[in-house]
């Protein structure tokens, strides 16, 4: 099963407090030349996910996404995810949807894991994520049956407000695939900034990659 045949979208959560990082936009973090939003929407958009949906203010114009805010602002991941299944037509769900924060280095790697797994997945799994190398689920690093998070979002009280991603999945039958830390690796403070731009310029790089 490819992504084009799944039927995949994707939901990036990019609008965070980033309090550990005084306030800054994580997401506008430059690692190995590009953005962590922008390398976000490349690892969706090489699965074939339509429609791309950023859950943050705007950003930035240049990217093919659509932009979405939950109501009230931060009041948590839950609620942005809320937010845009609610800005996508139910009519045209993609059957799968990727939950991805924007603040991963790996994304690429972490995406095309995802995606080649979709194809082991038994019939009645409604979702798969990536876990740590100590085995802690990474929810927004995920794949997720459409119709089974507009299940699970349709009983969370007030869209979803201040509920964590543990409250909004907790029902449903996902895998946890344990994988290498570099597929699950954040940044959260500035250390990680540092260490994610010390690997990336390490890196070996394809020709198409930025310098």
């Amino acid at each position: 099963m490819t992504a084009a045949h799944a039927g995949i979208g994707a939901i990036l959560l990019a609008g965070g407090r980033a309090s550990r990082v005084d306030g800054a936009a994580k997401p506008l973090f430059d690692v190995g030349g590009r953005t962590l939003l922008a390398a976000a929407v490349s690892a969706a958009t090489d699965a074939a996910a339509q429609p791309i949906t950023v859950v943050a203010p705007l950003l930035d114009e240049t990217l093919p996404v659509a932009w979405v805010r939950e109501d009230p602002p931060f009041s948590g991941p839950a609620a942005a995810v809320i937010a845009a299944l609610d800005s996508w037509p139910e009519t045209d769900d993609p059957a799968w949807t990727l939950l991805l924060a924007c603040d991963l280095p790996g994304v690429g790697a972490a995406v095309r894991r995802l995606v080649a797994d979709l194809a082991l997945l038994p019939a009645d799994t409604e979702g798969l994520c990536l876990a740590d190398a100590s085995s802690r689920p990474q929810w927004l690093i995920g794949a997720y049956r459409t119709r089974a998070l507009r299940a699970a979002a349709s009983v969370l009280p007030d869209a979803g407000r201040d509920a964590s991603m543990r409250a909004l999945l907790d029902d449903l039958a996902i895998a946890v695939v344990a994988v290498p830390d570099d597929l699950t690796r954040d940044v959260d403070t500035w250390e990680d900034l540092e260490e994610a731009r010390r690997r990336a310029e390490h890196a070996p790089r394809t020709p198409e990659e930025p310098s």
